[in-house]
């Protein structure tokens, strides 16, 4: 949705001219610029984890594709090596290339496979590293998961907020220390900070809907790994989606509430992922 900044000005100087002084009115409309920026500079930067996202996404897709394509390859290559070793005597030499290639084919299957265990493993590791950090109280607020090869942990928002407020809690404090631990041991991840919620209408001084909320929560996230926990902040991107990412609807409390929610989201930086599938071993040199 999006709101011409004249309209919008107009609207807030005839609201708040007859009922503040210029004084209170020149500061709120500062903080609403202000909160302008943040929210373009917020989107911007979710934006651009999203592509990340989602470039990680098809490499692993067009991982499983290769792996595929190379077994097929060997499955056809073996087969002709068979058919030439049964029916007639072709020379050496045709034998020769046909067990060369099958084994070329079969290290390159081998690399794409290791590959991908690889992150897989590593993902298990860190997500079994975390989940015994958490005592059972906070496993109750805390829900960790692996798909897609990221992985995607859920915070609800009781655990860290005030109703209709982006200020973390006080008891969050060890929960959050925990994970950022996890991240600092992983430093070949990235981590992206997003805010959920409900579908239910927000508007105070300086929260204009739900949109805005979100952004904010996961900024405060971001802050506290930052600035109470030692995370590099280069690794840390803030994004908001508002109440247009539910995990479930929103016609009971018990959905809603599941709705309500801050997800960090770990995974492998694009750019060495990209490097580690990019090439084929060199099969020339035993």
């Amino acid at each position: 949705m999006k709101f011409s900044m004249l309209t919008t000005a107009v609207a807030l100087a005839i609201l708040f001219q007859g009922c503040v002084s210029n004084k209170k009115y020149n500061e709120l409309q500062s903080k609403y610029d202000n909160l302008q920026q943040r929210s373009r500079e917020l989107n911007q930067k979710f934006q651009g984890s999203q592509q990340d996202l989602s470039g990680s996404s098809t490499r692993v897709k067009s991982l499983e594709e290769q792996i595929a394509a190379e077994r097929k390859n060997a499955a056809g290559l073996q087969a002709a090596l068979n058919k030439c070793l049964t029916s007639s005597n072709q020379g050496n030499v045709n034998i020769s290339k046909l067990v060369d290639e099958i084994n070329s084919s079969n290290k390159y299957i081998q690399h794409l496979v290791n590959t991908k265990n690889k992150s897989d493993s590593l993902n298990m590791v860190l997500t079994n590293n975390l989940t015994r950090s958490l005592s059972r109280e906070e496993l109750r607020d805390v829900d960790v998961q692996v798909l897609k090869g990221v992985v995607y942990i859920s915070l609800s928002d009781n655990m860290l907020y005030k109703s209709g407020s982006y200020e973390i809690l006080p008891k969050a404090g060890e929960t959050l220390s925990k994970i950022a631990k996890i991240i600092k041991d992983y430093r070949d991840y990235d981590v992206l900070i997003e805010g959920n919620t409900d579908n239910v209408p927000i508007s105070m001084v300086n929260i204009r809907n739900n949109w805005d909320l979100s952004a904010l929560r996961a900024s405060s996230v971001v802050q506290a790994l930052q600035n109470t926990y030692g995370v590099d902040p280069k690794r840390l991107t803030a994004g908001g989606r508002g109440e247009y990412n539910p995990l479930a609807a929103n016609d009971t409390e018990a959905g809603k509430a599941k709705n309500r929610r801050t997800q960090i989201i770990i995974t492998p930086k694009l750019d060495q992922f990209m490097e580690l599938i990019g090439k084929a071993p060199d099969t020339t040199k035993e």
